[in-house]
């Protein structure tokens, strides 16, 4: 544990401070010691070549995430697609919209969150990554309820973890509840996802979706391949149109 500490305070100092300690780092230090995570107290982190602000507290992005948005923007590269369209669900800090953005010239994004703090948040980071104001809108939304149109492609990391499941005290204390859990099985926002996302798909679209590695039986029940993170667990779902 000491061991932890000491490579997150060298990482504090290093990324916030360049490495010279004042007393803004001793007071960012007890935030460390009180368990706040590492990333809220830098104050960003690093995804896929995007700056990701975390002012406003979303969800800090996972290398799970990264992991399946990098696999996804390589099939989408590889199928040779124009002015590609997609629907970035449950948005979050807009990191992988942002990713998309960034490394598909040819798209446009539309991000969706219920939440007005992470709007806000999405908002900033288009700015701070210098995204052109014509290649995105943003849109209040709880899950499709306010979307009309139809997209090429579906990206979804909704909150899917069981109500019931015992987390890291630094993530219940300090990320948003409502971003992490998804009812008693956590398939809540899921089972909402698939019976309506064909409504939002153009012919030939594909969604991809982040799931929980506890739902592994409910698609191979409904026969949709599962995909690994590079930890060997189950990941993330693309069901095509």
């Amino acid at each position: 544990m000491n061991n932890f500490f000491e490579k997150q305070k060298k990482w504090l100092l290093d990324e916030k401070y360049q490495g010279k300690a004042n007393e803004d780092f001793d007071k960012d230090l007890k935030r460390l010691a009180s368990g706040e995570p590492l990333d809220y107290i830098i104050g960003f982190i690093m995804f896929l070549n995007c700056k990701i602000d975390l002012r406003y507290k979303p969800l800090i992005p996972r290398p799970e995430t990264e992991f399946w948005v990098k696999e996804a923007i390589e099939e989408i590269k590889e199928s040779g697609k124009k002015n590609i369209e997609i629907l970035d669900l449950f948005s979050g800090s807009g990191c992988i919209g942002i990713a998309l953005l960034k490394n598909i010239p040819n798209c446009s994004v539309c991000f969706t969150d219920i939440d007005q703090n992470c709007l806000d948040q999405i908002k900033f980071n288009l700015k701070e990554n210098q995204i052109d104001e014509n290649r995105f809108k943003i849109i209040k939304s709880d899950v499709f309820s306010n979307i009309e149109s139809k997209y090429d492609y579906i990206f979804a990391n909704p909150p899917y973890i069981p109500d019931a499941r015992k987390i890291q005290k630094s993530v219940s204390r300090y990320e948003p509840a409502n971003a992490l859990f998804g009812g008693t099985d956590g398939l809540k926002y899921i089972r909402i996802i698939l019976k309506s996302f064909g409504n939002f798909l153009k012919e030939k679209g594909c969604l991809f979706l982040e799931i929980d590695s506890s739902h592994k039986k409910f698609f191979e029940e409904k026969k949709i391949k599962i995909f690994l993170d590079q930890y060997a667990r189950p990941r993330y779902v693309k069901i095509k149109c």
